[in-house]
């Protein structure tokens, strides 16, 4: 694969830079991986998030199964905010590792 030189990003005005170097890098992906698709199932944006901070703890697969559950008991952000801890766990135990994770 030929190299491509992107848009430098050292700039005071940052914006228009970053924006040209991530279309660049968009189309370098695109072209490279045309059949990519994400694994995991959501309909917001904010089941987009859920769910990627879930499969850093466990499989696509494995999360896909839970996030049915998930989504339907925190429908919003301000039910994500207002969760139990214990409970949130429960809710999202089946990819396992939330629980074995250290905490900060």
């Amino acid at each position: 694969m030929p190299v491509t030189r992107l848009p430098s990003c050292r700039s005071t005005n940052r914006t228009p830079r970053w924006s040209a170097r991530a279309r660049t890098i968009n189309k370098i992906l695109a072209a490279t991986y045309p059949d990519a698709h994400i694994e995991l199932d959501f309909t917001t944006p904010l089941e987009l998030l859920v769910a990627t901070i879930l499969s850093a703890q466990s499989t696509d697969r494995r999360v896909n199964l839970v996030t049915p559950i998930v989504f339907a008991r925190y429908p919003d952000a301000a039910a994500y905010a207002a969760a139990d801890r214990a409970e949130w766990k429960s809710s999202s135990s089946p990819p396992a590792s939330f629980a074995s994770r250290p905490t900060r």
